[in-house]
């Protein structure tokens, strides 16, 4: 994807060009002329991320009128997200759930790293660091995704060793060993049962 940023602070745009090779631009999204220069016309999604309400669903609105298909906002006040959905918003990211859960998981999963959200908070890519001890280890992949305990929407993407410094992309017959990072889809409820069981001593 071409990726566009429009941001007030003219530092970050320097340095976020410098670092990223993205194009910046100065300016506040709430205002046409930024947007046009920015290339709403064209764009294919939104994300309105500002620290205002106010400022995302300006934005939002501008960007219905440019009819771009897809429109993200983060929501700081749920008293918005009526005025956001009547604005035509497609995805309402709402900051206090995404915390909360971030330090749920923290808190209760230390060894699980969210990575990626998907399905509108439906799915989770995440990744679990199997201990020391751990019972799973010297297991494959076939016989832990058979185990009735293991959820069984729960699906393996990669595993790292840290052992080898490799990654492979597994199969039934991989076998999971103590400190692999292992990387995993599943629905949202589902982590805690997945994290439980391959961390479980």
């Amino acid at each position: 994807h071409d990726v566009v940023i429009i941001d007030k602070d003219e530092e970050n745009c320097v340095r976020l060009y410098a670092k990223t090779g993205i194009v910046a631009i100065n300016g506040n999204a709430t205002q046409i002329d930024i947007l046009q220069e920015a290339g709403i016309e064209k764009a294919d999604v939104l994300v309105a991320s500002m620290r205002d309400d106010v400022d995302n669903l300006a934005c939002g609105i501008l960007a219905k009128s440019f009819e771009v298909p897809k429109i993200i906002v983060r929501m700081r006040n749920p008293a918005y997200e009526n005025a956001y959905r009547l604005a035509g918003v497609n995805s309402i990211l709402r900051v206090a759930d995404l915390l909360i859960n971030e330090m749920v998981v923290e808190i209760e999963q230390p060894h699980v790293r969210r990575i990626i959200t998907i399905g509108g908070g439906k799915g989770e890519i995440f990744m679990v660091i199997i201990p020391e001890r751990a019972r799973i280890a010297g297991r494959s992949v076939e016989s832990i995704a058979k185990d009735n305990k293991f959820p069984s929407k729960a699906v393996f993407i990669a595993v790292y060793s840290r052992e080898n410094t490799s990654i492979s992309f597994p199969r039934g017959d991989n076998v999971i060993s103590e400190n692999d990072e292992v990387f995993l889809i599943s629905p949202s409820e589902d982590i805690k049962k997945v994290a439980d069981f391959l961390t479980m001593r």
